[in-house]
């Protein structure tokens, strides 16, 4: 039962109560079966449950790093993808600014490009300290806020139909 605590404890510290939470949880409750069934005097239905223990908690702790390897490419991937969108709303305020958009009309979507400029730099720091998941969920969203600001820049830099005078 030690051995199997012993793997419960190592695939806590890898993240699997967060990314491999079935497995993590049968675990627990397998070496919860042992501790009862020692309590109770089957000593042979206590080993089954704690070598069952431990080989979920050692799938657990396989798992986690397969989930937090795939995660962070997915972020990553989000990140670069990210990036791009940015780079390229950033070249569109400047093309507004050079054709002297008012910058009343620029100023929305600018501040809007500052707060995701903001949130991506988050989500950046998430996926330093290997938090995929805060990365992941900081990114939710984010492409169509990116449009939103496209869509504002378009709308400011459309020209206006001058008004018939009578």
């Amino acid at each position: 039962m030690d051995q199997a605590q012993g793997a419960i404890d190592a695939a806590r510290a890898a993240g699997a109560e967060q990314y491999a939470t079935t497995e993590f949880t049968a675990a627990t409750s397998s070496l919860q079966s042992a501790h009862t069934a020692v309590a109770t005097g089957d000593y042979r239905l206590a080993l089954n449950h704690a070598l069952s223990s431990h080989q979920r908690a050692q799938n657990a702790a396989r798992e986690t790093a397969d989930s937090k390897a795939a995660m962070r490419a997915g972020v990553e991937r989000t990140l670069a993808e990210l990036d791009i969108f940015i780079s390229e709303t950033e070249a569109r305020v400047a093309t507004a600014q050079r054709a002297r958009v008012a910058q009343r009309l620029l100023a929305e979507p600018v501040t809007a490009l500052a707060t995701i400029r903001s949130d991506v730099q988050e989500a950046r720091a998430a996926v330093d300290a290997g938090e995929y998941v805060t990365a992941e969920k900081g990114l939710e969203g984010m492409r169509a806020r990116i449009d939103a600001v496209l869509a504002a820049i378009a709308d400011a830099t459309t020209p206006q139909t001058a008004r018939r005078r009578r």
